[in-house]
């Protein structure tokens, strides 16, 4: 597979770049950026992965798929620009603005026969692999709350607008989660915080009902001091609770790359495993290893071998739903119902 990436804020270079370096049996094409200080961080991160101008210059240069991790408001013109060109596109999350936007970029691939998936490597976190590992073996029993949670104190960060808000971009993920793990909802309240003089929000709370029957309550906040859990998760036959973010952030933060960091990427030290806890019982839980690479390995599988895409575009818009009517919710101060919403 011969990829290149589009866009070299940190969503390209923490997010992306290292996963595209350690690619076995793949070709980095390049970089489409015109900044100059990120063409210097560039050529000082990955010396000899040419930059670009434009998307078309790199697609000229020979790719199979491309990468957007640019700023929410490019972002979908971006993605339907690569599926003109014919060839399949990665998008990060937020995927769109909203769900209808979502749905043209689908409907757009979809009738050029290209190939497209959402950046939604929070499936391949350490502590989501766990918890799902724990739900689907049964070992929590019947789940009845599933708490999810993303809390820091970032007030420099509060006017960056790139995602489109902490509930657009942070939330994609925790509604994503909590749809892989519980299934569809049924109805959604929410409330956000906004500082005066911003355009964005910086907080949130989602409460979701699935037809399953768990409840989930999503958080996510820029000027937390004081942080929930990562993850609790309650069933009948005891919870299960962890604390902090997946390791890979620092890693790839630190400049490490799957290929650089070798076993040791992905893997928590056991002072970050979490509990399960019985009543009096409790004990620690071994985490599963950090995948990110698993995303881009089963994106090559797909585009070399015709085998499913790791992250089903369909499923965001699906999520878009969810944070579309998050924000209603919001808006109004009333629990919305979605009914038959949450078909495409």
């Amino acid at each position: 597979m011969r990829i290149g990436l589009v866009g070299y804020g940190r969503g390209g270079r923490v997010f992306h770049a290292p996963m595209l370096s350690s690619l076995a049996d793949a070709t980095w094409v390049g970089v489409v950026t015109r900044s100059p200080e990120r063409r210097a961080q560039l050529a000082s991160d990955y010396p000899g992965v040419p930059a670009f101008d434009t998307l078309a210059q790199l697609v000229e240069a020979g790719v199979d798929a491309v990468v957007i991790s640019t700023s929410l408001k490019g972002r979908p013109g971006l993605v339907l620009e690569a599926i003109e060109h014919g060839v399949a596109v990665v998008s990060d999350k937020p995927f769109a603005a909203d769900a209808d936007q979502a749905r043209v970029l689908v409907q757009a691939a979809e009738r050029q026969g290209v190939p497209i998936s959402v950046y939604q490597n929070r499936r391949w976190d350490s502590d989501f692999l766990t918890v799902r590992k724990l739900v689907d073996s049964g070992a929590l029993g019947k789940v009845s709350r599933f708490e999810s949670a993303v809390e820091r104190f970032e007030p420099d960060n509060l006017g960056n607008d790139s995602g489109g808000g902490w509930l657009r971009d942070l939330g994609s993920h925790l509604v994503d989660q909590a749809l892989q793990l519980f299934g569809p909802v049924q109805q959604v309240y929410a409330e956000l915080e906004q500082q005066p003089g911003q355009s964005v929000d910086h907080g949130f709370f989602v409460s979701l009902t699935h037809a399953s029957g768990v409840i989930s309550h999503l958080y996510g906040n820029g000027l937390q001091s004081a942080p929930r859990p990562r993850f609790r998760v309650s069933g009948e036959h005891g919870s299960y609770s962890v604390e902090g973010l997946d390791v890979q952030s620092e890693q790839a933060e630190a400049g490490l790359t799957p290929a650089t960091a070798g076993d040791s990427w992905g893997v928590e030290e056991h002072r970050r495993w979490g509990w399960f806890e019985q009543g009096d019982e409790r004990e620690k839980v071994p985490s599963e290893r950090g995948n990110w690479p698993g995303f881009y390995r089963q994106l090559q599988a797909a585009v070399d071998q015709g085998e499913a895409l790791p992250v089903d575009a369909r499923d965001s818009v699906q999520a878009l739903v969810i944070l579309d009517a998050a924000r209603r919710s919001a808006q109004r101060q009333e629990v919305v119902k979605l009914e038959d919403a949450i078909k495409f």
